[in-house]
């Protein structure tokens, strides 16, 4: 038999199993020895899937970050940017929707890489994207930090950067049903945050705060483009503005694709996985362009608190808009919000940052230990490891601490854009995989569309913006800003080629990919499927999936 046999006969009836079908829930009640190595357990629902996402993805970046993309692009500039990068974000996620879907494991994307394209590529991009979430867990410690001081600018950050290090850290020891219902109502908060802003909005710019009716008044007045850095060309430098916002833009939806790290932990991914993707994109779309259009209507470019260059939540947006409404109790509500909405970040950013080291471990790619799990299906050394980098938040104690603040911002954007391109690369590679063993796509339990096409449009313009992201740190030149700029692009491409030099790893060839490990034992598994049948249980399934 040949290849192109083997290939057809692996691949033509994709979904079917033999032997016994085993239901979840007898899976999970098998004793495990706490200490052993086991798999994570499937415990999590399409609500806790959504919320994860949701969670780690409405932080500091939206409610904190937001406001420097305002300053430097104008609320137009912003607003195009924010809606840009969505439309980038989209393409990852239905990408990632077709590879969690067909093989739902742990680790997700980062082990697709490995086994689709290259295994250096796979621990390169596991390790950048760790990386990421470890100091993204630093940053929004010390963004907690920084809320807490809009009350008591005397108080020491540092007091409060260790109580949530330690609070979050035990939460994300629990099991992991646990923690997906912290997470759900955590997030619920953000929704409803989020939510009450765009009504909030909306209110005041009709006429109901102090200065009456507004409309599209700050896009008049200053305008609707900011210029930025180049003096002699306005309307060059208002594209330089544009642009410049692109890494702060993808750094506020980095987390969208947390649907697809917890995938082998979801009950019947094959459901819950596609349903979780389309819900949380447009939810997340709904919110942070809205949150972007309304901040520009409420608040000029050019407002004082804006250009500050802190990162305290003085300059928040929202809170800035609230007192420019000249409402007296809303700013200290907002800040008090906005204290839970970057804890539950932090919390989703443990949670990410210890499953992805569980992907790369199940790979070989990180030391085996990290694997080991509680008997409630916790990964225990990948959560205390992953925690660890948080003490990083201390950094910001110095006098520089605003500097460290945006430092962290922008390698923890730039890893995002690089996993994000990974994931597209992996999603070609998946797709030329299927193809070689015959399998038609029209087969997958979730296809997405205007393939291969869209993932070669996301993967372009990712690559584009980590190679020009930097630009400003030439305008005039900036060794410190250019470091900054760049460092995670360098570190990728050391972990890439010094794994490739070391380990001599080979381009998986398509015929060869591994598309059947992760896949046949979920299809052996039996999901029982609770249907609602009351209104208001239906009117909940389809809010919340």
């Amino acid at each position: 038999m040949d290849n192109k046999d083997r290939a057809n006969d692996m691949g033509s009836k994709p979904f079917e199993t033999t032997g016994p079908r085993h239901s979840t829930s007898d899976l999970e009640k098998a004793e495990v020895e706490v200490g052993t190595t086991v798999q994570l357990q499937r415990r999590l629902k399409s609500r806790h899937l959504q919320m994860i996402a949701i969670g780690g993805t409405i932080g500091t970046g939206l409610f904190i970050g937001s406001g420097g993309a305002l300053a430097n692009a104008g609320p137009a500039g912003a607003l195009i940017a924010y809606i840009f990068v969505g439309t980038l974000v989209y393409s990852v996620m239905v990408a990632l929707g077709e590879m969690a879907t067909y093989i739902p494991i742990s680790g997700a994307f980062t082990a697709y890489a490995a086994r689709f394209v290259d295994p250096s590529l796979g621990f390169a991009m596991g390790w950048i994207y760790w990386f990421s979430w470890a100091i993204t867990f630093a940053l929004e410690l010390t963004a907690s930090g920084l809320i807490i001081q809009y009350w008591s600018p005397e108080l020491n950050i540092g007091i409060f950067i260790g109580v949530f290090w330690a609070v979050i850290t035990a939460i994300n020891f629990l099991p992991v049903s646990f923690y997906g219902e912290v997470e759900f109502y955590f997030a619920s908060i953000k929704v409803l945050t989020v939510i009450g802003f765009l009504i909030f909005g909306i209110c005041i710019d009709a006429g109901a705060g102090q200065h009456g009716y507004l409309g599209f008044h700050t896009w008049g007045n200053p305008g609707a483009f900011a210029p930025h850095l180049i003096e002699n060309n306005i309307p060059l430098a208002k594209f330089v503005g544009f642009w410049a916002v692109m890494i702060q833009a993808g750094f506020s939806y980095q987390g969208t694709e947390l649907v697809g790290i917890a995938a082998g932990e979801t009950a019947n991914p094959r459901k819950t996985v596609p349903a979780a993707i389309k819900k949380t994109f447009y939810r997340i779309l709904l919110f942070f362009v809205g949150a972007i259009f309304f901040i520009g209507l409420l608040v000029p470019y050019d407002n004082e608190d804006l250009l500050t260059g802190t990162t305290d939540a003085a300059s928040s947006p929202f809170v800035i808009a609230a007192k420019l409404a000249g409402i007296p109790v809303l700013p200290s509500l907002i800040n008090a919000v906005l204290l839970t909405v970057v804890l539950s970040a932090a919390n989703s950013n443990v949670y990410s940052g210890s499953r992805i080291l569980v992907g790369l471990a199940n790979e070989r790619c990180a030391p085996r230990i990290l694997t080991r799990t509680t008997s409630g299906g916790v990964p225990y050394v990948a959560v205390a490891f992953t925690a660890a980098f948080g003490l990083l938040g201390f950094m910001n104690e110095s006098s520089n601490g605003g500097t460290v603040f945006n430092w962290f911002v922008n390698i923890t954007g730039v890893a995002g854009f690089i996993s994000w391109t990974c994931i597209g690369i992996s999603h070609i590679a998946f797709m030329r995989a299927l193809k070689a063993r015959g399998v038609s796509r029209d087969t997958l339990p979730y296809k997405a569309w205007g393939q291969p096409w869209f993932t070669w449009y996301g993967v372009g313009f990712n690559i584009l913006i980590i190679l020009t992201q930097g630009f400003t740190a030439f305008i005039p030149w900036n060794t410190s800003n250019f470091f900054v700029a760049y460092v995670s692009l360098i570190l990728f491409a050391v972990l890439y080629l010094g794994h490739k030099i070391v380990f001599r790893t080979k381009f998986v060839k398509p015929i060869e990919a591994d598309l059947d490990t992760g896949r046949k034992e979920v299809d052996e598994m039996f999901f029982e499927e609770h249907v609602p049948t009351t209104w208001y249980g239906k009117l909940g399934h389809w809010l919340l999936g």
